[in-house]
């Protein structure tokens, strides 16, 4: 089998190479003129695209391709600066999107595993989110996410092209940037952390399993046409994921009691009110379905994924 994986030199792209390097594969990664690649493995062939967009070209990167791997998007960040934020992730995850697959479809691609996002369901609540709910993004990245899974849907229906999305929560591992790379820095200095009147549950995923649970959907016959939630399957409340932390530092987590109406008015008089929410808020799904139907179950532990991350995170930092 050959695949190629756009976003390959980022945080899950570089983890899904190295485990595809196990396998009896083909590997070929589509990365952006400019981008380092000495991190990846040399047994993976690279080939330059130049850019996300509806014009970009993918005939040498698609030539002989079964599966392909889309990972590549504009990702959320939490200062956005563009004047427009919801074209320009248009721009990238859904004409990018759709100008990819439907080159795929041409090229007798057979199938395309996209990796969403848990945000096409929603920014959070206590129930935990189905693959059933109705779609609710909040933000321009859920927007453009579900966007660009209706679009996937369109081309399969006109094409043929075997689909399969994936949308996972937060994922945490060997190579994390962004909030919870600073939170693991937070932790190893052992600054007291206001979560002490948090009672939140959250659902996350670690690099690990996430890899494995889209090398299944990959080749599963069953996943044709399938979205799956994807988790750790243990779900966390703040405060239970710091002591985690803490404990794979070998070192006491340290809270202090903060009334959580409190945080919500400092978060919103600083700018930070969606930071403060991420923090307190609860945000779960069920992942029962891929367990039903691939029987996928996660290879790893959370406390593994973590104690692998604390590891990365000493060697590194």
């Amino acid at each position: 089998m050959n695949l190629l994986i756009t976003g390959a030199t980022g945080f899950v792209g570089t983890a899904l190479l190295e485990r595809l390097g196990r396998e009896t594969c083909q590997v070929r990664a589509a990365v952006l003129a400019g981008e380092r690649t000495d991190h990846l493995p040399e047994t993976v062939e690279k080939v330059v695209v130049q850019s996300l967009s509806d014009t970009t070209v993918y005939a040498d990167a698609l030539r002989g391709v079964d599966v392909v791997v889309h990972l590549a998007a504009r990702v959320h960040v939490m200062n956005e600066d563009a004047a427009d934020p919801l074209a320009e992730f248009r721009r990238v995850n859904v004409a990018g999107t759709e100008n990819l697959t439907r080159q795929a479809a041409a090229a007798g691609v057979r199938r395309l595993v996209f990796l969403s996002s848990v945000k096409v369901n929603g920014e959070g609540r206590v129930v935990p989110y189905t693959e059933d709910d109705p779609p609710a993004p909040e933000d321009p990245y859920g927007v453009s996410k579900l966007e660009a899974e209706n679009v996937l849907r369109k081309v399969a229906a006109d094409t043929g092209l075997e689909v399969v999305i994936i949308r996972p929560p937060l994922v945490y591992g060997p190579g994390v940037k962004a909030n919870f790379r600073r939170l693991l820095e937070t932790v190893r200095r052992g600054v007291p952390l206001p979560l002490a009147c948090i009672s939140n549950k959250r659902s996350l995923i670690g690099l690990g399993n996430l890899v494995d649970a889209v090398t299944l959907c990959a080749t599963h016959p069953r996943a044709t046409g399938q979205t799956y939630l994807v988790s750790d399957g243990e779900d966390v409340s703040t405060l239970e994921l710091v002591r985690r932390i803490a404990a794979a530092f070998g070192r006491p987590a340290r809270f202090f009691p903060v009334p959580l109406s409190l945080m919500s008015l400092a978060g919103t008089l600083t700018g930070k009110k969606a930071a403060v929410d991420r923090l307190a808020g609860s945000l779960t799904v069920d992942s029962s379905k891929i367990r039903r139907e691939l029987g996928w179950q996660p290879p790893f532990t959370m406390e593994q994924g973590l104690l692998q991350t604390v590891t990365w995170f000493r060697d590194k930092f």
